[in-house]
């Protein structure tokens, strides 16, 4: 009786498992919505014009200086935009915000790994691409809050262009995502526990 018993749990741990349709509708979206943040925070970083101030445009590949009779001018140079540490302080920036979209694709990988290629390990991989997505907010927060401080004697509330508030976004979808992909792993049945008869 008790060799029955076993071999029927093999055999439903080997089946593929079973979730109800709101716990796949939710994973799923928390799927799109990372692929959304990771298009967002691409566009915004390779673009990288995030300030505008007065006749400057800061970004953190380029200096543009502005004026009406010969259009933008921009320098690679960020040390000729007279900022003190503007130079070393946005290739940490940009470097920390490029290492945050690396990290969500990785994480976005995992999660779309687990949900196609269910097994036993598929709620470890989501949970773990959820950690990749928090580690993506820390750094791309880090890349915005660094622009900022640098750049703090010519921020102003309207001077963020449209690029900014796309990385800001995509750091709070980065947030969002990974701290609801941890909470639904953690209050949904495990996938693979064997059922009682």
């Amino acid at each position: 009786m008790t060799a029955i018993a076993v071999q029927a749990q093999r055999l439903l741990g080997q089946r593929r498992p079973h979730r109800c349709f709101f716990e796949s509708f939710i994973r799923t979206l928390i799927i799109v919505c990372a692929a959304l943040a990771v298009v967002l925070s691409s566009v915004s970083i390779c673009d990288g014009h995030w300030l505008l101030a007065e006749d400057r445009l800061f970004g953190l590949w380029h200096f543009c200086t502005t004026s009406n009779q010969t259009g933008p001018h921009c320098l690679r140079d960020l040390s000729q935009s007279h900022v003190p540490g503007l130079a070393v302080g946005m290739g940490l920036a940009r470097s920390v915000s490029t290492l945050a979209v690396v990290a969500a694709i990785f994480g976005l990988e995992l999660l779309m790994v687990s949900q196609v290629c269910e097994d036993l390990h598929s709620r470890r991989k989501w949970a773990l691409g959820s950690v990749f997505l928090l580690i993506s907010f820390v750094l791309s927060s880090g890349g915005l809050l660094s622009f900022v401080i640098l750049l703090r004697n010519q921020v102003t509330l309207i001077g963020f262009t449209l690029m900014f508030w796309c990385q800001f976004t995509a750091s709070f979808l980065f947030f969002l995502n990974a701290i609801s992909g941890l909470h639904i792993n953690s209050i949904t049945h495990p996938w693979g526990q064997p059922r009682k008869f």
